[in-house]
């Protein structure tokens, strides 16, 4: 057997290894999130029950987004005065400050407050932004929405009132919706993966292990639970997965509740998308080499799970796809024969099918996704913006490569905004 073969093996048994853990979790999210569209996800209190709430906005030129966020937090539904909105105007060059001021003078019955930084204290990441914003938040808890989110009005009263409920509960976190998902292919794709990935796959690791990731936005956690950890670590380019693993490691549990809902803003541009997703394969690269001591801590509880299926991630996922894509090129240019028969070209389609039936059930859970177009655009998907996920990754390697040679410093390389229509 030559070792293009021997390759090619390997690469089949773990891209299905992976794609029947992924199935299995999707299995699970879709019995989770079918359970919980079974109630609303209201937990009923009196007024006197619900904490005091401080919402922080970290924000770095957003003056094309921001003001339709903060009309949006201004909205929620929740006891207006049990609950203060504090923007962190970090280090911004456009708009960002004046658009804020605005809004202040234009509701000055609410709690509406804007810490502006420089480039001496700010600018550094959103991990620092954070920081600063809970220096002065009043709030027993904190919530966190990024500056291009319009969460619905029901999303804050929800999220405390599961996180007040249950004790054990250290963070409650809410599903994101793509809010300009018909704005190119590229947030179709985005759209389709937020729902079966980001969504379904918290679901499934929430049912069956009761562990999910923070988002980075729409969720809220307990004051103490930020004053004990020391704050948002800084070095964290994904400080939402960093402070999970610190949540789990404190004994407390993240709960997913899907009826609290944002909608928030994708890059549309592949360059924008790009750069965006490096950085979110840097920090979790980060935390992944943080963590990965955990997976083999017998008193580490569920996170070795978490520890682990970020180690296979990273390391299983990536190798299996360079790998049969170097087969695939080797062979489309004559360089290299795989003499493996039917049975292997019957492996590869049948996971062509496997991973298209597995994105279209977690479609069918959310009205109007579940289409023939919808899968169309699955099948599109596994042969483009799948594979853009090695570059993603292997551009990561890299940048962290590169900065600890040259002990560059983390700096904000936020999402770059657009005007979007409202039609």
């Amino acid at each position: 057997m030559s070792a293009s073969e021997i390759i090619s093996i390997y690469a089949i048994a773990a891209i299905w290894f992976m794609m029947m853990l992924n199935v299995m979790l999707s299995i699970g999210g879709y019995i989770y999130i079918y359970r919980c569209n079974q109630s609303d996800g209201h937990i009923p209190m009196d007024h006197d029950e619900y904490p005091m709430v401080s919402v922080l906005v970290p924000a770095h030129n957003e003056a094309l987004v921001v003001q339709r966020t903060v009309r949006s937090l201004l909205n929620f539904d929740y006891p207006k005065d049990k609950y203060e909105i504090i923007v962190i105007n970090d280090n911004s060059s456009d708009d960002t400050e004046d658009i804020l001021s605005d809004l202040a003078a234009e509701f000055p019955e609410n709690r509406l407050m804007c810490v502006s930084t420089d480039k001496v204290v700010g600018g550094t990441g959103k991990s620092n932004a954070l920081n600063i914003g809970f220096s002065v938040a009043e709030g027993s808890v904190i919530a966190i929405y990024d500056a291009d989110n319009t969460p619905e009005p029901k999303a804050l009263r929800l999220l405390v009132e599961n996180l007040v409920a249950d004790p054990k509960a250290g963070a409650v976190i809410g599903k994101f919706r793509t809010r300009n998902r018909n704005a190119s292919i590229l947030s179709r794709f985005v759209n389709i993966e937020t729902l079966s990935h980001q969504c379904m796959n918290q679901a499934g690791r929430f049912f069956f292990f009761k562990l999910c990731t923070i988002p980075g936005t729409n969720y809220v956690i307990r004051r103490s639970i930020i004053e004990s950890v020391g704050g948002w670590d800084v070095k964290a380019l994904s400080e939402d997965t960093e402070i999970s693993f610190r949540i789990y490691r404190m004994g407390y549990y993240i709960k997913l509740l899907p009826q609290a809902v944002t909608w928030e803003q994708e890059p549309h541009l592949l360059p924008v998308w790009f750069r965006q997703r490096v950085r979110w394969a840097k920090g979790n690269i980060y935390v992944m080499m943080k963590n990965f001591k955990y997976t083999f801590d017998r008193n580490a509880g569920p996170m070795r799970m978490d520890a682990l299926y970020y180690a296979l991630t990273y390391s299983i996922m990536l190798s299996s796809l360079v790998a049969s894509d170097m087969i695939f090129l080797g062979g489309v240019l004559g360089k290299i024969q795989v003499r493996l028969g039917g049975f292997s070209t019957a492996l590869w389609g049948m996971a062509i099918l496997v991973f298209i039936a597995d994105v279209m059930l977690t479609l069918s859970l959310e009205r109007n996704e579940f289409n023939l177009e919808s899968m169309g655009l699955v099948a599109m998907m596994l042969f483009s913006y799948a594979k853009l996920w090695v570059f993603v990754v292997v551009k990561a390697m890299w940048d962290m490569l590169m900065d600890a040679l040259f002990k560059r410093e983390v700096k904000w390389d936020k999402t770059v905004r657009y005007v979007e229509s409202d039609s």
